[in-house]
């Protein structure tokens, strides 16, 4: 398996999720553990002095003035996690309990926190292992970081709190007895080095660029098979349009889509039909879905940015050089969730309006509500009720979360992110987004059908031909929950796009874009 050095390689998106799901190995280096034990004696060394170094030898936020004796900084350390670790809520899913450790690994690892190698080797033996610290979603203002996530996270490094393992929710004490493990004590700093940093947010993150790229690749996919279906024209994807305004996300969505759509019969059909022009929902994915695409670009290089960075504090440089900041402020990831937020829910808003269009019966040859037989049969008339009150949903979600501040700390954090709700937010968007983007998938293979004999294109084809695998026409009125369900698990697993690349591989059509690089994970 190949290997990736913590605090000296450079993280990504896809290599956390790597990390996380144990496809990539994490280790320390030889020269990252060199610079780890001579931060973590600069740090020995501050606590036995005279001078006050905040979070070293005094106490924390409102309490920085009150100095602590050298013999206490271990029970000053343990007691901030216990003190912390007020969470609420719902355990967060298990693979964000592991980014966060990655991410983590990785800040700690950089030798500038004055953490124990000790400390570190527990954190990887946690994730080789499979114990995993359970994380209340609750609690985080992303201020100092996510405190009390990251206090939960880290209590079972003292024994205390609890774990998933086995498939199961444990106490750590249990886990640790039954693996003949100690907990381990903790020195100084290295509580607040543990809990100062935005790990639970950049791990929601990391998820949320990866969910989003796979939404903004499945948008135009569901989009171009609605241009089928409903005969819309492929005059607006026209590159010489887009070169007037080149945006990045645009041109790749304006090109994926002829690319998807090349040499379609259907669309030759009607190359030179009296329609002027088509309603916004089809005529301007470039416009929308690339604004989006656009959006997803600002998040992850803002993520990836972060993710790579030293968040706690105070940060050591050296026995005689630290500095006491606010590098664990959440607003530089806080605004771009927030952002991603809007980007999602705006993919679902106008694939919520292709739906709709799809039911008016004004292609020809598509009938009214995509049904033959309609009056005693309501056709595919209500699945669109979904669409349209998840799409509400997300409207109501997209109150930025970052423009809200409540002070905490007795003011001393008296601005505060709000960047772990945006995050928790976004993910909700973008799970209601894969339910929509199921359904438009639904409804634009129904349409499609209607224009039998003529085919799509090569790609376009297999995708079509993929979906009717799974889900057969709607001829009568039938309860349709468990086709809209197949069709939302083919947006999640991503196997459209497998399809996708496979058949332009096999067949030599272009389906990659001089943007895609750019868009890629």
């Amino acid at each position: 398996m190949e290997t990736f050095k913590y605090g000296l390689d450079q993280l990504t998106a896809g290599i956390a999720l790597k990390l996380a799901r144990k496809e990539l190995k994490g280790i320390l280096s030889p020269e990252t553990r060199e610079k780890v034990q001579a931060s973590s004696q600069a740090v020995a060394n501050i606590a036995n002095r005279e001078k006050a170094v905040y979070g070293i030898n005094t106490g924390f936020g409102p309490l920085c003035t009150s100095k602590i004796s050298a013999a206490d900084t271990q029970t000053l350390q343990e007691n901030l996690l216990k003190s912390h670790a007020v969470g609420l809520g719902e355990p967060v899913a298990i693979e964000i309990s592991k980014l966060m450790l990655v991410l983590k690994l990785q800040a700690l690892a950089q030798g500038f926190s004055g953490i124990r190698l000790e400390t570190l080797d527990r954190m990887i033996w946690m994730l080789e292992n499979e114990v995993i610290p359970v994380v209340p979603i609750q609690g985080s203002v992303g201020a100092s970081g996510d405190l009390a996530p990251l206090s939960h996270l880290f209590l079972p490094l003292l024994g205390l709190g609890k774990v998933h393992f086995e498939g199961k929710i444990q106490r750590t004490s249990a886990v640790f007895e039954k693996l003949e493990m100690n907990a381990l004590s903790l020195g100084p700093k290295e509580g607040l080095a543990l809990i100062n940093g935005t790990q639970f947010m950049a791990a929601y993150g990391v998820k949320i660029v990866d969910r989003l790229h796979n939404l903004l690749v499945h948008a135009d996919i569901t989009g171009a098979m609605m241009i089928e279906g409903l005969m819309g024209s492929i005059k607006p994807f026209s590159p010489e349009l887009h070169q007037l305004r080149p945006f990045a996300g645009n041109q790749h969505v304006a090109q994926t889509i002829l690319n998807l759509l090349h040499e379609s019969e259907i669309v030759n059909s009607h190359l030179d039909c009296a329609r002027v022009q088509d309603p916004y929902s089809l005529r301007c994915m470039p416009q929308v879905h690339g604004a989006s695409r656009n959006a997803w670009l600002h998040l992850k290089e803002a993520i990836e940015t972060e993710i790579n960075s030293v968040t706690d504090n105070p940060v050591v440089f050296s026995e005689d050089h630290t500095i006491s900041g606010g590098s664990f402020h959440g607003q530089p990831i806080a605004l771009p969730l927030d952002y991603s937020c809007l980007a999602a829910s705006e993919l679902g808003n106008i694939s919520d309006r292709r739906i709709y269009l799809s039911l008016e019966g004004d292609t020809p040859g598509v009938p009214k509500l995509l049904l033959k037989e309609t009056g005693l049969n309501s056709g595919l008339m209500i699945p669109q009720y979904t669409t349209a009150a998840l799409a509400s949903e997300n409207k109501g979600l997209c109150f930025p979360a970052s423009a809200d501040s409540i002070p905490t700390s007795l003011g001393q954090e008296d601005h505060v992110s709000m960047g772990s709700i945006g995050a928790r937010k976004a993910l909700r968007v973008i799970e209601n987004v894969e339910k929509i983007l199921g359904i438009e998938l639904f409804y634009a293979a129904q349409a499609m059908d209607f224009h039998a004999p003529l085919k799509s294109g090569k790609v376009m084809t297999a995708i079509h031909e993929h979906v009717r695998t799974k889900i057969t026409p709607v001829i009568n009125d039938r309860v349709m929950t468990e086709d809209m369900e197949v069709a939302i698990e083919m947006i999640q697993s991503g196997e459209l796009i497998a399809i996708s690349n496979q058949v332009a591989k096999e067949e030599g059509l272009p389906f990659e874009t001089e943007w895609s690089e750019l868009f890629s994970l």
